[in-house]
């Protein structure tokens, strides 16, 4: 498990993957603002040194399969999706989490659509869930970006802990705006 160092400025540069799922976006159709949503959120909230590697796919199950996977393998330590987690034909982005997961972790997707339906009764469509694959927390989110930050601002604190549990990176929050839970 990687541990926080003791002298300023000698902790690694944690890898974090955002991954855009959209037919429009991927095609230069729709701006993108899920992506930069998540990036804003975690640029807010990380204190611990990170980098984003961010992509935009369309919705198609092999792409974002393959885009996870490539994410795991370049070492990202957490990879937040966001979009194609709702009912339409072509929402697969919860499918394509679940082929590349080792383990699933159902307790994300639930708490994220109890906090959503306190502004929306469609939550119960959203689909979001996470799992591990290796050293990785996979997240996916839905698309809309005020529905990203409720979203992560319920699951956050129990992120970096799951990712020490995984042997990723540590992360460090700013403890003003989101407290990472890790028992003593």
């Amino acid at each position: 498990m990687n541990r926080p160092s003791t002298e300023a400025g000698d902790q690694p540069t944690a890898k974090i993957g955002i991954v855009t799922v959209s037919d429009r976006a991927s095609r230069g159709e729709y701006e993108d603002r899920g992506g930069p949503a998540i990036h804003a959120f975690l640029a807010d909230v990380l204190t611990s040194p990170w980098e984003a590697e961010a992509r935009v796919v369309p919705d198609d199950g092999g792409v974002i399969e393959r885009t996870l996977v490539e994410l795991c393998d370049l070492g990202c330590g957490l990879i937040v999706t966001t979009g194609g987690t709702g009912p339409a034909v072509r929402d697969v982005t919860p499918e394509a989490t679940e082929a590349v997961c080792e383990k699933l972790l159902p307790g994300f997707g639930e708490l994220m659509r109890e906090v959503s339906l306190e502004y929306v009764p469609t939550a119960i469509l959203s689909r979001q869930t996470a799992g591990v694959r290796g050293s990785s927390l996979i997240v996916n989110l839905p698309g809309k970006p005020k529905a990203i930050a409720e979203c992560l601002d319920a699951v956050f604190p129990a992120i970096p802990y799951c990712i020490d549990l995984i042997n990723g990176p540590y992360l460090e929050t700013d403890g003003d705006r989101v407290v990472a839970f890790r028992p003593k």
